[in-house]
């Protein structure tokens, strides 16, 4: 894991619940590090059931897409938790940087390709990846810099997951509607927004620098 400053501001990362969540694992023997690979499983499993909501049967349907919500959520909890039996529970280890980081790119990219083939319209989950990886590469790009990790929005992952999540609900109460589609969109605008805004960012700090 990173150090404290650039690590990605989270309220519920406070909350008791959560750190007794960490205590628990850590207990048990689980590492930070596996913690990050769940996350990467649990896309997979969302993917399975975004693949399977294509269906004729209406209930199925639902209770695929829910799944696939959950599976979203529980993506950013054992994101969260890594980092708090990382760092809050002292179970840092030196590779911890490379599973902070790489399984959460992977899941990004399952989870929007598997959600775009849901909603009919693949090249949407393709685009919406790119620009995700493309939000975490210009965030990486400034801390190569020196600078602090700029975890802007409006389509940071919690914003992209937190929209992915809404609209997969709808979606399963909706079926009539092309929610699906339209959330990508959304996902694809406000990344789209965030890559020029943390850009924006870098250009404004790095000519600052030489400035001085």
């Amino acid at each position: 894991m990173s150090d404290n400053a650039d690590r990605r501001p989270l309220k519920t990362r406070q909350q008791a619940w959560a750190r007794r969540f960490a205590r628990f694992f850590v207990q048990q023997g689980v590492t930070p590090n596996q913690i990050s690979l769940a996350s990467v499983g649990l896309a997979l499993l969302g993917a399975g059931a975004y693949w399977g909501s294509n269906t004729e049967r209406p209930l199925l349907r639902l209770i695929l897409l829910l799944l696939a919500a959950l599976c979203i959520q529980l993506r950013l909890l054992s994101n969260m938790l890594d980092g708090l039996m990382a760092v809050e529970e002292g179970k840092k280890t030196p590779t911890g940087g490379i599973y902070n980081e790489l399984p959460d790119r992977i899941a990004d990219v399952i989870f929007l390709v598997a959600a775009g083939y849901a909603a009919g319209w693949p090249e949407l989950g393709w685009i919406a990846s790119l620009l995700a990886l493309l939000t975490a590469y210009v965030r990486a790009l400034g801390a190569s810099f020196g600078f602090k990790q700029d975890f802007c929005g409006p389509m940071a992952k919690p914003h992209r997951m937190f929209t992915l999540t809404v609209g997969s609900v709808l979606s399963a109460f909706l079926p009539s509607l092309p929610i699906l589609a339209i959330t990508m969109g959304v996902i694809i605008l406000g990344s789209a927004l965030t890559i020029m805004r943390r850009t924006f960012h870098l250009n404004r700090n790095l000519s600052g620098h030489h400035d001085n």
